[in-house]
């Protein structure tokens, strides 16, 4: 099972030419993240971290889901903590709850939408 993980709104990426143009709200905007998780259950003990980014990188993983019909499912605690794992980790034991509970609600998803 796949999931992608997003924060916040998308901030339009500017050229360095427009970054004068940024009103004071607009530089304290949080940039947008987004991790994407595989985990399958015969071959791993555990998640792992496949795709992770920001700002631009994140759109990309983004519409990658959204291309692929992978749930979206929306934490910021849980993404700022899942950006300290490196890209093919498996994720730490301390963050097995919260993933846990993610993977549930994508199973209740894939459930009311007849998907396996």
């Amino acid at each position: 099972m796949d999931l992608a993980q997003n924060t916040d709104r998308v901030l339009n990426p500017l050229s360095h030419g427009e970054k004068n143009k940024m009103s004071k709200d607009e530089v304290d905007k949080p940039t947008q993240q987004a991790i994407a998780l595989s985990y399958q259950q015969v071959n791993s003990s555990a998640p792992k971290v496949v795709a992770k980014g920001s700002g631009f990188i994140a759109e990309k993983i983004l519409a990658v889901a959204k291309k692929h019909s992978v749930p979206v499912y929306q934490n910021k605690t849980l993404v700022s903590m899942l950006m300290a794992v490196e890209l093919d980790r498996e994720i730490p034991p301390e963050l097995y709850q919260a993933v846990a509970e993610v993977l549930a609600y994508i199973y209740r998803i894939d459930q009311k939408i007849g998907r396996k």
